[in-house]
């Protein structure tokens, strides 16, 4: 008999001993067999034992409580699927059958029964789920690999992402913590606005994750007006803008193409985040909902920060001050279902200023 911490375990459940007798002679050179004379027993034993028990041979008719009972039980415990069970019946009944089946059995076989027919059917089911077992569990670790792969490949692009947009904020004379901030920002008003927009937590991450390209063109603008400490001109103003479009300039000369959805992300923020609500942004001129909500939503994450900053050009305002100039439209008019989010959440937006200036 099969002794050990690793031996396979059968389970005969049957009320009459003879039965018992006769499968346990059956499968013992093979199996550690368990008894149960009854329903409730053998749910005892799967209590106990479910880990190592690879099959189930149950009797219909039993008191306390019958075959059925077992089924209905082990697939409220959700055991039918992981635990093979082969219902073991004396009535050739097409109804008994299909309530069989019905519960989750693998096979059903007749008494009196032939043994080495029995034998054969009790193996192959237990050859085919422990297949089935172990294509599952590697399925599961290429998936776990595979997640950890993209997850090293989504770490290597935010730090390519991070050190490109760094780069261009240091040459403007701030910090790398500017795009730290407006990932931030953008991730919170992005979770707030799902109530408005059907955004899940994995596009909001990436959205966020893009937030960091908007000023990426201003890499293109000359010294001279992007480090100007006075006001711009209208002409030098108009260069300005066009680190809106030199910006997708750069990005279509990356070609990247592994992941469009994400390459829309970064190409529509960086050339949107300067859109305004009523059509008087640039460079487009864009009017409500033409704007596509990871760009507005950069765009108010941007105005925020912008404003709580301190800047060559200007003092840093306030939270509070920030907040009523943003919500007095002195910054271009926004969406007004954002401008609702970005209300509820203000005391967040302070904690993240405060944690990061």
């Amino acid at each position: 008999m099969p002794t050990g911490q690793n031996a396979k375990e059968l389970l005969v459940v049957d009320d009459i001993e003879l039965n018992r007798v006769i499968l346990k002679d059956l499968f013992e050179s093979e199996y550690d067999v368990l008894e149960a004379k009854n329903g409730r027993e053998a749910l005892d034993i799967l209590g106990h034992g479910q880990g190592d028990i690879c099959i189930v041979l149950l009797d219909i008719v039993m008191p306390v409580l019958d075959g059925f009972g077992v089924l209905e039980e082990m697939r409220r415990r959700e055991l039918i699927g992981k635990i093979p069970v082969i219902l073991i019946t004396g009535e050739n009944d097409d109804e008994i059958s299909l309530k069989g089946y019905e519960l989750g059995i693998s096979d059903l076989i007749n008494k009196p029964f032939n043994s080495s027919i029995v034998h054969r059917r009790v193996n192959n089911v237990v050859e085919l789920y422990e297949s089935k077992s172990n294509l599952e569990r590697r399925l599961h670790e290429q998936k776990e690999m595979l997640e950890k792969q993209a997850l090293r490949l989504r770490q290597s692009n935010q730090f390519v992402i991070d050190a490109l947009s760094t780069t261009v904020e240091f040459r403007n004379c701030e910090s790398g913590e500017h795009i730290k901030r407006i990932r931030v920002l953008t991730k919170v008003l992005l979770q707030s606005a799902t109530r408005y927009y059907p955004l899940t937590e994995e596009e909001i991450l990436a959205i966020s994750s893009a937030s960091a390209m908007h000023d990426i063109g201003k890499i293109a603008i000359p010294d001279s007006i992007l480090l100007k400490p006075g006001r711009l001109t209208a002409e030098e103003f108009e260069i300005m803008k066009t680190h809106t479009t030199r910006g997708c300039e750069i990005l279509e000369s990356l070609d990247y193409t592994q992941d469009y959805t994400y390459y829309s992300y970064c190409y529509e923020i960086c050339r949107h985040h300067h859109e305004r609500w009523d059509g008087k942004g640039y460079p487009d001129g864009l009017v409500g909902d033409e704007i596509s909500v990871w760009a507005q939503a950069t765009s108010i994450a941007d105005v925020y920060d912008a404003l709580t900053s301190k800047r060559v050009y200007k003092a840093a305002y306030t939270h509070e001050e920030t907040v009523a100039m943003i919500a007095r439209g002195e910054c271009g008019q926004f969406n007004p279902k954002l401008m609702e989010c970005f209300m509820d959440i203000q005391g967040t937006l302070n904690d993240v200023m405060l944690q990061s200036h």
